[in-house]
């Protein structure tokens, strides 16, 4: 045998032995590589999980709001429908110390001092207050008495887990215009 010819033996009894030892190293290896990769995919999907149950409660939380000013608006126009049926009757002699809640009858809207949630969520209420004018006849804190003009403050409250009790109000003065 030559020199070439056990180099050549040496060198193939060598690579089959180094072939050998890397597979066995590779399923190691392999096992590894699963574990780490399913370790991260787990880590995404929590995380994808967690994004889309925190977009859920917001989305809950903004429908609220959402309603919330539709309501505030809605109780706004009722004051406005009660001056234009009858200033008189319906704002001039409400009292300014009580707390009034609104109540739809389906074809009319009323005053009740009965607290009533609307969708067992929203509390929706309306409070008046004397409005007086200066020398100059402007609104002013003190003054003069203006039985034809009242302040009026429409709230609206409810509540959410996350975010607590929610109150939000809107004023706006009333005045006599049609002197009915």
């Amino acid at each position: 045998m030559t020199t070439n010819q056990k180099n050549t033996e040496k060198n193939s009894s060598l690579s089959t032995f180094d072939f050998r030892l890397s597979t066995r190293a590779s399923r190691g290896f392999g096992m590894i590589e699963m574990l780490i990769g399913a370790s991260v995919l787990s880590v995404a999907l929590l995380g994808i999980s967690n994004f889309f149950q925190l977009a859920l409660r917001t989305s809950g939380t903004t429908k609220s709001a959402v309603q919330g000013d539709y309501l505030l608006e809605e109780g706004m126009e009722a004051v406005k429908i009660f001056r234009d049926l009858s200033y008189t009757s319906n704002i001039r002699n409400m009292s300014t110390t009580t707390t009034y809640y609104f109540s739809w009858s389906g074809t009319n809207w009323a005053t009740t001092t009965t607290n009533t949630l609307i969708d067992g969520k929203f509390e929706r209420k309306f409070t008046l207050a004397d409005v007086n004018r200066d020398a100059n006849s402007d609104i002013a804190v003190s003054g003069t008495y203006d039985p034809d003009i009242k302040l009026v403050t429409v709230s609206v409250a409810w509540s959410e887990p996350a975010t607590g009790t929610t109150t939000r109000s809107i004023q706006t003065y009333v005045t006599n215009i049609f002197n009915n």
